[in-house]
This record gives structure tokens, sequence and C-alpha cells, in this order.
């Protein structure tokens, strides 16, 4: 079932995506917006925002990571299907769900956090496909989108502080 999620999920973002192909009365899309910023300012917009992904990816490793490796529900590096454009848009549904679950799996967290850590996360992940569609709707999907998902990195990052606290004390001391 998770396989005809995805299917289905790229499929349809991919077709809203694909919206100034067939329907350019609606608009240029996201690559429109991002040839409206000339050269090279398209081109250092699109290494910026691909290098906070990447930033945000590392950090959601490192979560995955300091999680108990029996309380994982994934492998740490597949935080790195954000990458994947279009399937990413579906795929990030999934990552949260994986992390939330791993979290909730390792007890080290409070429930209510890892609950509020899912539900913003999930947030950023629907206001981000929201963002890809024509008009205002897009706008307001992009523009309540980066300020969530900022906010999801900064509670990913107090999560690593806590757990990487918590490995501290459980760590054994080095023999010399």
């Amino acid at each position: 079932m998770r396989v005809i999620v995805k299917a289905v999920g790229t499929v349809l973002v991919s077709i809203v995506l694909s919206y100034p192909l067939w329907a350019p009365q609606w608009g240029l899309g996201i690559l429109g917006e991002i040839a409206a910023l000339g050269m090279p300012g398209g081109l250092i917009a699109v290494v910026v925002f691909f290098g906070l992904v990447a930033l945000y990816c590392r950090a959601l490793q490192r979560t995955m990571t300091a999680v108990r490796p029996d309380a994982r529900t994934a492998a740490p590096a597949s935080v790195w299907w954000m990458f994947a454009v279009p399937y990413n848009f579906t795929e990030d549904f999934f990552i949260v769900r994986t992390v939330s679950a791993s979290l909730a799996a390792d007890g080290h967290v409070a429930e209510g956090f890892v609950r509020r850590w899912a539900v913003l996360g999930y947030g950023w992940c629907a206001f981000q496909i929201l963002s890809l569609f024509p008009g205002v709707v897009g706008y307001i999907g992009g523009a309540v989108a980066l300020p969530m998902w900022a906010a999801h990195w900064i509670m990913t990052v107090r999560v690593n502080r806590a757990l990487d606290v918590r490995r501290a004390t459980v760590s054994p001391a080095p023999s010399l």
C-alpha cells in the first residue's frame, strides 16, 4: 500500500509541477520564479535552497543515528530521499513518519514533543505541496511552508541535543 501511495503521490505532484506545459495561462511555475531572478540570481537561490535542505537532512540523519538502533524504523541515510525530486514531495511525509515513530519507540523524548514535532513536519510537507500550485494559493503555501520547515528544523536540533546528552551519560568511560 505504501508503494502505491508514493507512486500516486509522485504522479500527482508531477502533474502539478508540469502545469506550465499544459496550462501556461496559469503562470510559469517554480521554474519561472527561478528564471525571473536572472543569472546568477536564480542559480544562487537554487544552490542556497538545496544547501539548506542538505543541512536539514543532515540534522534528521543525526536524529535517526542517535535513536537506539532497535528503535529505528528506517535507516538513518533514508532521509536523503528529500533530494529525489519529484518523489520527495510524497516521501517527505514518510520521512517525518519514520523519524517520529523512531523517536517514539526510543522513548527518550517526551511523547507530547514527538507528537508536536510530527504535526509540524506533516504541516510543512502539506504546505510545500500547496506551494506548487499556481497563483495566490501557491504563494500562501510557500509562505506558510518555509517558516514551518524552519520551526521543524529548530525542533529537530533540540531533539538532537537531548539525544546527545543521553548518549554522553550512557557512554562508558574510555579505558586507559
